[in-house]
């Protein structure tokens, strides 16, 4: 196999990773403000993603990376066209995470309101802005044979990107939801995260199948079979998962949950291969995994740094939610 088709696999590992992790993450912020009026209970709500937060964003920083280093064409061209929108999405980011440190340093109601705003802001902002750039990506995009985007910020608005980031919204406040019913225990406060994980939820479905049909009226990403059926098992995952969110959520609807998210992703880098960024003007000029990587020497040295160092960080994660798993209530003691 070659090594930029490794690297290919490893980017939408990282991608599929984030989206994951990132996806609850965001969706738990952007429903805190609404599952109660009580400040104790949406510090409960927050306290759910308090030690974690950081780290699934240590995701997106990976996958940057990662694509810098592999296919640093692609990077070039990827961050000067989403200029602004990847500066709006870190100004929301730098103030979420200044909201976390902040909000619980004063007791006046207008402090801690103010913060739970930049948190919701800080959640949804990202959440959108990544609906946009990846249906940008899959629509294709006015890059010349220079490897240069020859459009502007609001060429990147359409109504299927727009839709996008629309999906991207409700399929990671859905999926806060479903976090959220196993990391709590009262009753009151889960019942109402309940409510809005099925309003969510449902509308998630909805915008789903619209933007399915705008797929395969602007992309040819549902021209592969392989894509095709990962695509269509993600209505099969959500809606199953919705079903048994609906009735009684447990640990089998954010598992059922997390496979739509990751079929998905997964079957948007199938459509893509081997292409990164697609052309609008000529798919000639496209960037692809061939003319847009890195030299061979290398890729075959941050394979092996990759194979090393990829499993420890997976291992370090899974034994940080390991030993942040049991379910808060009100009674418990805020960490310091």
């Amino acid at each position: 196999m070659d090594y930029q088709v490794i690297w290919f696999i490893l980017i939408t590992v990282l991608f599929t990773g984030f989206f994951f992790l990132e996806g609850f993450d965001y969706g738990v912020g952007m429903l805190a403000p609404f599952v109660s009026k009580r400040e104790e209970d949406r510090t409960l709500v927050l306290r759910t993603i308090g030690p974690v937060w950081d780290g699934n964003e240590v995701w997106m920083i990976t996958a940057g990376g990662a694509l810098f280093a592999a296919f640093p064409h692609v990077y070039a061209t990827m961050f000067s066209t989403f200029y602004l929108a990847l500066f709006l999405m870190l100004v929301a980011l730098i103030l979420r995470g200044v909201a976390f440190e902040l909000r619980t340093k004063e007791k006046c109601p207008c402090w801690q309101k103010t913060w739970d705003a930049a948190i919701f802001i800080g959640s949804i902002v990202p959440a959108f802005l990544w609906g946009v750039a990846v249906t940008d990506l899959a629509a294709g995009l006015p890059i010349g044979s220079n490897m240069i985007y020859q459009g502007n910020f609001f060429d990147l608005l359409s109504l299927y990107s727009i839709l996008g980031g629309l999906v991207f919204v409700l399929v990671f406040a859905y999926h806060g939801a479903s976090f959220l019913q196993l990391r709590l225990t009262d009753k009151g406060l889960l019942y109402k995260i309940q409510g809005l994980g099925k309003c969510a939820g449902g509308s998630a479905v909805i915008a789903y199948v619209l933007y399915l049909l705008l797929t395969m009226e602007n992309t040819d990403l549902l021209a592969r079979p392989c894509a095709l059926g990962l695509f269509l098992a993600t209505a099969v995952f959500f809606l199953a998962s919705l079903c048994r969110f609906a009735k009684k959520p447990d640990k089998s609807s954010f598992i059922l949950g997390a496979l739509a998210i990751a079929s998905v992703t997964v079957g948007f880098f199938t459509g893509m291969f081997p292409r990164l960024m697609v052309s609008s003007l000529n798919p000639d000029w496209s960037l692809t995994i061939t003319n847009a990587s890195s030299t061979e020497y290398t890729l075959s040295i941050m394979t092996v740094a990759a194979f090393v160092l990829v499993p420890i960080v997976l291992v370090y994660q899974i034994w940080t939610y390991y030993i942040f798993r049991k379910r808060l209530c009100a009674d418990d003691p805020a960490p310091h």
